[in-house]
């Protein structure tokens, strides 16, 4: 029997990283786990992360500190920014710089130390309006970086990004992951949910995973603190 191919999976502890991970699992990788600690406000979603790794048996989950909390300019890692509680038109405060571009480029160094050529991350159509770092004009550029500026892409391994909720909205992707056996009872997607994950139900994420619920007629598993 042929050996799974290897692929790394970034997951944040959120409803579409969790499933992005259960479709890289369905497709037959051997999944990697990699977590970012970038000092982000909500550090309860690295628990989630860990407790999702753990459900699905992955072969290893990385969590790498980063810090991007000393740069700023986000509401997610600057605490004298407030969350926002209501749509934002153009790209809103929670976009956290070039944030996608670190984190697929780790991805990509850990997958050329394992011998892994797919990278998975879960960008979603949801974002195609406020996050630069979320379209697929964006992936498939990095994907080009990748297979020319790395000893494998130039020695003819050529590196996949793989991104299966971009098309999906939020309902689509409850449903998938709901066919697959994803607890979204262990996610965390509220950018300010408590220390015991608890939500707040009224910032960006939390209105678009109550809508996604909604309509894919599941049951919401969200603890929120009101």
């Amino acid at each position: 029997m042929s050996e799974k191919p290897k692929a790394v999976i970034l997951i944040s502890g959120g409803l579409d990283s969790a499933t992005t991970l259960a479709i890289a699992q369905e497709q037959g990788y051997e999944c990697y786990a990699l977590s970012i600690d970038y000092g982000q406000r909500h550090r309860v979603e690295l628990k989630a992360a860990h407790w999702i790794a753990e459900s699905f048996g992955v072969s290893e989950h990385k969590i790498i500190n980063i810090g991007l909390d000393r740069l700023g300019g986000s509401a997610l890692t600057d605490e004298s920014l407030s969350i926002p509680e209501e749509l934002e038109e153009g790209i809103p405060t929670t976009y956290v710089p070039a944030r996608n571009t670190i984190f697929l480029s780790l991805a990509l160094g850990w997958a050329e130390v394992i011998g892994a050529k797919d990278l998975f991350i879960g960008v979603t159509a949801v974002d195609y309006s406020g996050y630069p770092d979320c379209r697929k004009e964006f992936i498939d550029a990095f994907e080009n970086v990748a297979n020319l500026g790395t000893k494998a892409g130039v020695e003819g391994s050529a590196f996949h990004v793989h991104t299966p909720l971009v098309k999906l909205s939020k309902a689509d992707i409850i449903r998938q992951g709901v066919r697959l056996g994803v607890d979204y009872g262990l996610t965390v997607s509220c950018y300010q949910a408590d220390n015991e994950g608890r939500a707040c139900g009224v910032c960006d994420s939390c209105r678009f995973r109550v809508q996604g619920f909604n309509e894919a007629g599941v049951a919401d598993p969200t603890r929120y603190r009101k």
